[in-house]
C-alpha cells in the first residue's frame, strides 16, 4: 500500500488573506485537490495558519505543528510549498538542529519532509521591506493587506483607495497618514460588523509582532542563509515569477479601463520600490538554473527586474521547477478571469498576462517534483 504523501501549502509575508474565508490558496488548493491524487499525493491537503508579520522562528513553529497533526493522522512523506516568505518557514523547519518554539518534536516533523518548493520566495531578500520598517510603512503594509482582504473577496478595491494608494507609495500625498487612516476606515465600512471586528482584531494582533519585516530585507536574508542549511534527502525547488517592466506596454496589457490603469499605477510604485536590489547580494546561478532562466524569459533577467514584491534573482535557489511571466500574486490564482467557477480576483493589473493554462502549467510541475522527491 502506497504511503500517503501530504502537501502543506504555508501562505507568505501578504499572507493577511489567511482569516476566516478569505482564501489565499483557495484556486491553488482546489487544483490540487482535483489533480493530486492523480499524481500520487494521496495524503492530507492542508494549509498552515500562519501569523504574516511573526519572527521566521515564530512562523517555521506552526509549519512543524501542522506536519506534526498530519503526522499523527497519517505517518507518510510530506511535501512543503510556500509562498513568498512561506517559502523561508519551510527551509528553516527542515534546516538540522534548527531549534524552534514549539513542544512538538521538530527533528520528526523534518525527517517526513521530502521536497521543499518555494514559490516567489525572497531567499536574499527584497527591497521592498524597507519601507514597512517606519510607523507609516507599517501603517501603509496594513492598508497594502487590508486592500488584499478586500479584492479577494470583492473582486476590485474602490477606485479611490487604488488611486491613493499608488500615490501614497510614490511619496505624492502631502498627508501621508491622515490619508491612510481615511482609506482604512472607507474599506472596512463595506464589511459587516462581524467581519470588521474579527479583522479589526487580527490586525491587532499582527501589530503586536512585526519581526519578519525587518528579516526578509536583504540584510536580514544574509544572516538567515549564514545560519541554515540544507537537510540530506531533501529536494528543494523554486518557482520563480517576474512581473513586466512597468511602460507603455505594461499599462496596455493591464488594460484600458480606468480602474485597471488605476491599480496598474499600484503595481507601478511595488515595482519601482522591489527594484533596488544592491548587485552584490545577487546570486550566482548555476548552470541548470541559467538555462530555465533562459528559456522562459528569453535572457538572464537583470537585478531590478521582480514580480511586484521580490526580485527575480533573489527567487532562485535550488532547482527551478518552473519560471514564469507572472506578478507576486498572479501564481496563487490571483489574476483577472472572473468568468472562471470560481472567479480569478486580480490584486493589482501589472500586464503580464498570466492566465489560468499557465497557472495550471505552473502548479502541475509543481506536484509533478513533489511526487519525484518522494519516488
Amino acid at each position: 500500500m502506497r504511503r500517503p504523501h501530504h502537501v502543506l501549502l504555508v501562505p507568505g509575508f501578504f499572507g493577511f488573506a489567511n482569516l476566516g474565508d478569505f482564501a489565499y490558496f483557495a484556486h491553488v488548493r482546489d487544483f490540487l485537490a482535483e489533480i493530486g491524487p492523480r499524481a500520487g499525493l494521496t495524503g492530507e491537503l492542508r494549509v498552515v495558519a500562519t501569523v504574516p508579520t511573526a519572527s521566521l522562528r515564530k512562523r517555521a513553529a506552526l509549519v512543524a505543528e501542522a506536519v506534526d497533526q498530519v503526522l499523527d493522522l497519517a505517518p507518510g512523506d510530506v511535501t512543503i510549498v510556500g509562498h513568498s516568505s512561506g517559502g523561508l518557514d519551510a527551509r528553516l523547519l527542515v534546516t538540522p538542529r534548527v531549534s524552534l518554539p514549539t513542544p512538538v518534536d521538530v527533528e520528526r516533523c523534518a525527517r517526513a519532509v521530502r521536497a521543499v518548493v518555494t514559490v516567489s520566495t525572497p531567499h536574499y531578500g527584497t527591497p521592498l521591506a524597507h519601507l514597512f520598517t517606519s510607523l507609516l510603512g507599517q501603517q501603509l503594509l496594513q492598508l497594502l493587506s487590508l486592500s488584499t482582504i478586500y479584492s479577494l473577496r470583492a473582486g476590485r478595491i474602490p477606485l479611490r483607495v487604488a488611486l491613493k494608494l499608488a500615490s501614497l507609495l510614490r511619496g505624492r500625498s502631502a498627508r501621508p497618514s491622515g490619508v491612510i487612516d481615511q482609506l482604512l476606515v472607507q474599506l472596512l465600512a463595506d464589511f459587516s460588523i462581524g467581519r470588521r471586528e474579527a479583522v479589526e482584531e487580527f490586525f491587532r494582533s499582527v501589530g503586536k509582532d512585526q519581526d519578519l519585516v525587518a528579516q526578509i530585507a536583504p540584510a536580514g536574508m544574509d544572516l538567515f542563509n549564514a545560519s541554515t542549511e540544507d537537510r540530506p534527502g531533501v529536494r528543494y525547488g523554486c518557482v520563480v515569477t517576474r512581473g513586466r517592466k512597468p511602460g507603455l506596454g505594461s499599462a496596455f496589457k493591464a488594460g484600458l479601463d480606468g480602474y485597471a490603469q488605476a491599480t496598474h499605477a499600484l503595481y507601478v510604485g511595488l515595482y519601482r520600490l522591489a527594484s533596488g536590489s544592491d548587485p552584490a547580494r545577487v546570486p550566482r546561478l548555476e548552470r541548470a538554473q541559467a538555462a530555465m532562466l533562459r528559456r522562459a524569459y528569453g535572457r538572464i533577467p537583470g537585478v531590478r527586474a521582480n514580480d511586484g514584491i521580490v526580485p527575480t534573482l533573489s527567487q532562485v535557489r535550488g532547482e527551478v521547477v518552473t519560471a514564469v511571466w507572472a506578478d507576486h500574486h498572479d501564481i496563487i490564482g490571483h489574476f483577472d478571469h472572473p468568468t472562471h467557477v470560481p472567479p480569478h480576483f486580480d490584486w493589482v493589473a501589472s500586464g503580464t498576462g498570466f492566465d489560468r493554462a499557465q497557472f495550471e502549467a505552473a502548479w502541475r510541475e509543481v506536484a509533478s517534483f513533489a511526487v519525484r522527491a518522494a519516488a
